[in-house]
């Protein structure tokens, strides 16, 4: 049996190099650890908190306060990222009012500061309910 030999075709290639530098891995990296699931359920649970006939008492205000915070934070990402803020008019405006409550300070008083937390509550329920009517989340359930 015969073989055909080709010609070897000599090309230059070039040497392979990763997409992103050093430092660049690393904020990646660090980025991908502090990265938290989206947890309809836990989201929920702190509106319905907060929107409840009862306020919450004055020591849980901090601790709530951040985890909506957590909540705006991760649903701006969302909205962002998805482009509906963009693209829906409803989004844009949800998102822009998230921003704001998400950079306001929680006040010392306590009636103040329940009620810029049910504020911060409201919103976090209707961005999440808009995201999800636009496809832009899967699970929030009223």
């Amino acid at each position: 049996m015969n073989s055909l030999l080709l010609p070897s075709a000599r090309r230059p290639t070039e040497r392979w190099r990763p997409p992103l530098d050093t430092r660049a891995l690393h904020e990646l990296l660090v980025k991908v650890q502090q990265w938290e699931p989206f947890d309809a359920d836990a989201l929920l649970d702190d509106v319905g908190e907060l929107l409840d006939d009862d306020a919450p008492p004055a020591d849980m205000l901090p601790e709530l306060a951040d985890r909506l915070g957590r909540h705006l934070a991760q649903l701006i990402h969302i909205g962002a990222g998805t482009g509906a803020d963009e693209d829906d008019e409803q989004a844009d405006r949800l998102v822009r009012r998230a921003r704001q409550l998400r950079s306001a300070v929680l006040p010392d008083e306590y009636r103040q500061a329940v009620g810029h937390l049910r504020r911060t509550a409201w919103t976090v329920n209707e961005l999440a309910e808009r995201l999800a009517f636009l496809g832009c989340l899967k699970a929030v359930a009223a």
